[in-house]
């Protein structure tokens, strides 16, 4: 082949093999291109709307959004060496690439539910959310997808990046990646209509940076912990790097249900929510040392039995009224004998009107104002002090609390609470923490410390060699002629 000449297409972006392949081409309506950091998912996507520009021209129009504006900067940096060489026009003002055969590519934040209202009515062919995880939740996303059709009949698509970690770490690992961990295999989404794929990505397999950049991987082992390195490389969705319950284990905290002694008191815990959901928990405490069948549980220690995880408000498919989780708590307490029950005393304000919890009250289900410290004070515990001692705790290793393995939304969201970055003793509230929170009420009814270890016995003094200056000074004010000068 001689030498290129001024008419040879200049090639600006070409996927790699493997998952940028993979994704480029993906027939999907729904993908997730996540794991390692390095992975090349985010040219990736820039590279899809290129060809997906290409292909559509001006039936192509695109929107990239990330939580806030300023984490977009690199991504637009990148998509200037890409699109300029293409004959795009960008503008600045409104942060827009306009191509030469009329394909639009626009950046927005999309920070919240009211972010996403702003783009109800418009029509896009291709919506890419960066870092997916950073949402704490996907209502803002999913108000996204409805933006998605088009005219003039262009194929739409629904795009998405994330690593591990972060407030949505939860909800984005249990929609795309638990269905099928490996990845590269399709299944239907909620709506049993449209199909939804994880194509997983690992720095190893953007050849093209390892090659420009050498020391990147060894770079990356210097920046993080363990754990934290793991999940960068490797894109490692059961690693939770920053968690703030650590000290969480399913093999030791999670149980299976059996039934409770008649005679042990029983509790419950809630936590309202009028527009997210609501937790209610049911927890028994542990009358004597109590044998499960190869688990022996300490006296004074919880189980948490029962759960009630559910919706409220507006925005959700399932509305249930303050009246109707009452009854519904006391369905469900049918044949128990709950000695009280604790509530957020946020619940207990009133707004002209009856509160939340004289609704509940009314109802059937009886509350009193839980005790809502988060982090500890100066002479007091706070809730997730209180937890976390129950969860790590006696001296013999042995937990005091246990979760019935039926009370699914408790162990799927605990474990991967992160701290707060602004206050890294308390849990960061942009995580899913409504059970967390229930629990915290619960466990903060029924304080618990740790044994103080017993303080040896002060052995005699017998002969002089045993004597240190102090045991003397002692002594002598005791009166022991043993120890006398």
């Amino acid at each position: 082949m001689g030498p290129a000449t001024r008419d040879d297409p200049v090639i600006v972006w070409r996927p790699q093999a493997g998952p940028q392949h993979a994704f480029v081409k993906c027939p999907y309506f729904d993908c997730l291109f996540g794991g390692a950091r390095g992975g090349g998912k985010s040219d990736a996507c820039l590279g899809e709307f290129a060809l997906h520009a290409s292909h559509y021209g001006p039936g192509a129009r695109g929107l990239f959004v990330r939580r806030e504006m300023p984490q977009a900067d690199s991504l637009i940096d990148r998509s200037h060496e890409i699109y300029a060489p293409l004959g795009a026009e960008w503008g600045e003002q409104k942060k827009q690439w306009v191509f030469p055969n009329g394909a639009v590519l626009r950046f927005r934040p999309l920070e919240g539910d009211r972010d996403a209202e702003k783009y109800q009515g418009q029509q896009f062919s291709r919506v890419y959310v960066e870092e997916l995880t950073n949402y704490p939740e996907p209502r803002p996303v999913d108000k996204m997808k409805a933006t998605l059709r088009s005219a003039s009949g262009v194929p739409v698509k629904f795009r998405a990046t994330a690593n591990p970690g972060g407030p949505g770490h939860n909800w984005v690992k249990q929609r795309y990646i638990d269905p099928h961990p490996l990845g590269y295999q399709a299944f239907a989404d909620e709506s049993g209509q449209r199909n939804r794929i994880y194509i997983p990505a690992r720095v190893h397999d953007n050849r093209r940076l390892l090659a420009s950049d050498p020391g990147y991987v060894e770079r990356l082992k210097l920046s993080g912990s363990a754990t934290l390195v793991k999940a960068w490389l490797d894109g490692d969705w059961s690693v939770i790097e920053g968690a703030y319950f650590d000290c969480w284990s399913n093999e030791r905290h999670v149980i299976a249900p059996f039934e409770i002694p008649k005679l042990w008191t029983r509790f419950r815990a809630m936590d309202w929510g009028s527009a997210a959901p609501f937790a209610v928990y049911w927890i028994a405490v542990v009358s004597d040392p109590h044998d499960t069948g190869g688990r022996l549980l300490p006296r004074g220690s919880l189980v948490v039995y029962r759960e009630w995880y559910g919706a409220t408000g507006p925005n959700v498919g399932l509305k249930l009224t303050a009246e109707a989780v009452g009854r519904g708590i006391v369905e469900r307490e049918a044949g128990d004998k709950v000695d009280y029950g604790v509530l957020d005393p946020a619940a207990f304000a009133q707004d002209g009107g009856p509160s939340i919890a004289e609704r509940l009250v009314n109802a059937g289900a009886m509350f009193r104002p839980a005790d809502n410290r988060r982090a500890g004070t100066l002479g007091h515990s706070g809730g997730w002090d209180q937890l976390r001692q129950r969860l790590v705790g006696d001296d013999d290793g042995k937990p005091m609390l246990y979760v019935f393995a039926t009370c699914r939304d408790l162990i799927r969201t605990l474990p991967v609470l992160q701290h707060d970055q602004n206050r890294p003793e308390d849990v960061d509230t942009d995580g899913e923490d409504h059970a967390a929170d229930a629990l915290r009420y619960g466990v903060m009814s029924r304080p618990w410390t740790r044994p103080a270890p017993q303080k040896p016995k002060p052995r005699p003094i017998t002969k002089l060699s045993d004597v240190t200056l102090d045991q003397l000074y002692a002594a002598h004010e005791r009166g022991n002629r043993k120890g006398r000068i």
